[in-house]
């Protein structure tokens, strides 16, 4: 005779779903937290030229980006097809980049105002002259910390 009885039904036993809606709300509560919202959306042509030698910005935080670049096709009826500021949601023209800049340093915290660096997200077609407009305006305002964003690949393709 055996001392031990062998379980004749082997059943497993039902999932206690108990804890699944905290689980669920943690995770709701994780995403709502962690997920950053789109600024601005593109209203011109960016496609950016290619370069030899990059290096990625490491804090976004710390970035004022300008776009500049041919309106798109849901725009040009408005504002022709030459190269255009936006300046967040808004085209803009030169002279008003100064006082955008001096706008968005002052919603930044004390800290980060004397390290921000204004990045021109250029169009490879675009008008160097508008740019030479942009980068005298920011002269100005004494944002003299310029980033150029590109893509990596070789700069005498473009």
């Amino acid at each position: 005779m055996s001392k031990f009885a062998k379980k004749k039904d082997g059943e497993v036993p039902a999932v206690s779903t108990a804890s699944l809606p905290d689980i669920v709300f943690m995770l709701l509560f994780f995403f709502m937290t962690v997920t950053v919202m789109k600024d601005s959306s593109v209203k011109v042509a960016n496609e950016l030229p290619q370069a030899n030698e990059i290096k990625k910005l490491e804090k976004k935080d710390r970035v004022i980006t300008i776009y500049v670049g041919a309106p798109t096709k849901e725009y040009t009826k408005t504002f022709g097809t030459e190269p255009k500021i936006q300046l967040n949601d808004k085209f803009a023209n030169p002279n008003e980049v100064g006082d955008y800049i001096l706008m968005e340093r002052a919603k930044k915290s004390q800290e980060l105002q004397n390290v921000l660096t204004t990045s021109l997200k250029v169009d490879k077609e675009a008008n160097m002259g508008l740019i030479s407009d942009i980068k005298l305006e920011l002269r100005k305002v004494n944002a003299l910390k310029v980033n150029y964003t590109t893509y990596e690949g070789d700069a005498f393709k473009n």
